[in-house]
């Protein structure tokens, strides 16, 4: 390993060394407040460093990047670790939206503290560790350096399910150990079986092997190894017919760590998904968009039917991320590269809607935070009356979950009108319509939860308190929330540009 390979991981490596630093505070200091105050600020230096690497990628775009880091330039990116580890605007992207979901679920935490009173250096020092493993995940182009960078990303999510070590806790962590076991077996022989027939493991290795045929992606033994690898990934995001897992691992998890599992997990499963696809598999995008597409029909209809039901508003929310996984899909299916539009619609569409789903999920999960901790119960009979005992966070609770419907000037409105476009233009106007259909359906349990806040009486006029930490965190979502919603051109031209490396090699 050279000093230019860890200048390219120096943002995990700061990530690392930033929680190994809080469980040593964790040691010898008395104000366990502090840890979330350093965790916050010592964020900055990996952000910092992320943004010292996106100069230099520019650098290499324009041919200026001088020695030694010149060496490094390819493609537009920086290369390196024996060229299993790429970082370019792609993987920036998503570094940028895990720090920014750590700092807002680290920062709202602070008003779970009760809860893992004796463990807080822990708690983050996990976050963080996890957060490593997603940051690798979308800058990874090789195949064991995937599954390493999946396990890094599990393996302490799966203590953190299991943080509050009640019953309902406990066997949340150990269904989600047995079963993420499982799907990395199964994600592991897929790559197997993919690296047998192509005699490599690197993505542009597999792709400068692979041929179309008449037989569905080219061989029976290479379908058999993507189906594999399709069922190993879909378990991470939670798509069906891998989302058994969901509902009792989100309702016996701290509420913080569901809020993460929603959005930062899913948000790094999509990223390894794109990356693995458009490189590896570009060749066969035809075989692979179908496939899923009828997957992202499937996990909407199961998610919203199955949201419909429910009367634990973190099990409804377990389902309705189900749902949104499948909109998710709906970008990764409009493989628009073949097709007579913009190629770019459909990753970064993805992109586009993951941004958007993040800060309106936190959001959600934030406000069922600070009513849980009042109420002391999760079922959604409890939230009647928090309109008049706490307008804020109700009004913030609104605002997410009418964005998840997708009812404009929300984020989830903007991102759902670019997905939908994606797939009519890249000859799916039949995904799209499923699409909007499941939206109107995902409307009932939705707004449920907003007629029994606002509608339904409580004979109780007590007030919900909640931290400046929590309000603040809540408010930054919410923001986040209408300003993709009401000016999206930013975030937009930010996710054409990440998705351009993965374009210019299909």
């Amino acid at each position: 390993m050279t000093v230019q390979d860890l200048y390219l991981l120096s943002p995990e490596i700061a990530l690392g060394s930033l929680a190994i630093l809080i469980v040593l505070l964790d040691l010898v200091i008395t104000r366990k407040s502090v840890l979330p105050v350093v965790a916050i600020v010592g964020l900055t230096v990996p952000a910092g460093l992320t943004l010292l690497l996106r100069g230099d990628i520019q650098s290499c775009q324009d041919s200026t990047l001088t020695y030694p880091l010149e060496n490094l330039c390819v493609g537009g990116g920086l290369q390196g670790m024996f060229n299993t580890l790429v970082v370019d605007e792609f993987a920036i992207y998503f570094k940028f939206l895990t720090f920014g979901v750590v700092a807002l679920v680290i920062l709202a935490s602070t008003d779970y503290h009760k809860r893992i009173e004796g463990f807080k250096g822990e708690f983050y020092a996990l976050v963080l560790f996890s957060a490593c493993g997603m940051s690798l995940l979308a800058a990874t182009t090789e195949l064991v350096s995937i599954y390493v960078s999946l396990e890094l990303t599990t393996l302490p999510l799966v203590a953190l399910v299991a943080f509050l070590r009640d019953e309902r806790s406990s066997e949340a962590g150990m269904k989600f150990l047995i079963l993420s076991a499982l799907s990395s077996a199964v994600l592991l022989y897929g790559m197997t079986l993919v690296f047998g027939f192509t005699g490599s493991t690197t993505l542009a290795g597999i792709a400068s092997t692979i041929t179309k045929s008449s037989v569905p992606f080219g061989s029976y033994a290479l379908l058999m190894g993507i189906v594999l690898m399709v069922a190993g990934f879909g378990f991470k995001i939670s798509m069906v017919p891998f989302q058994m897992w969901v509902p009792d691992v989100y309702e016996g998890a701290p509420t913080p760590i569901t809020a993460y599992l929603s959005v930062a997990s899913k948000a790094a499963g999509f990223a390894v998904l794109l990356r693995v696809f458009y490189l590896a598999f570009g060749e066969l995008n035809m075989d692979w968009g179908e496939l899923f597409a009828i997957l992202s029909v499937l996990s909407m209809v199961v998610g919203n039917l199955a949201a419909i039901v429910q009367s634990n508003v973190k099990r409804m929310l377990a389902y309705s991320t189900v749902a949104q996984g499948g909109y998710v899909l709906v970008g990764l299916a409009a493989v628009a590269s073949v097709a007579s539009g913009d190629h770019t619609l459909g990753p970064s569409s993805v992109l586009f809607y993951l941004s958007g789903y993040a800060v309106t999920n936190l959001a959600a999960f934030f406000s069922v935070i600070v009513i849980s901790n009042m109420t002391g119960s999760n079922q959604i009979d409890t939230f009647a009356g928090m309109g008049r005992r706490a307008p804020v966070i109700a009004g913030a609770f609104t605002i997410s979950l009418v964005s998840l419907i997708g009812i404009p000037p929300t984020a989830g409105f903007i991102g759902k009108l670019y997905l939908f476009n994606a797939a009519v233009q890249s000859d799916l106007a039949w995904l799209a319509v499923a699409g909007m259909i499941n939206s109107v359906i995902s409307a009932y349990y939705y707004l449920r939860i907003v007629r029994i806040m606002y509608l339904v009486p409580n004979e109780s006029k007590e007030r919900v308190p909640s931290s400046i930490p929590m309000r603040f965190s809540l408010g930054i979502a919410t923001l986040g929330i209408l300003a993709i919603g009401i000016l999206p051109g930013w975030l937009l031209k930010f996710a054409q540009g990440a998705v351009a490396p993965l374009l210019s090699s299909t």
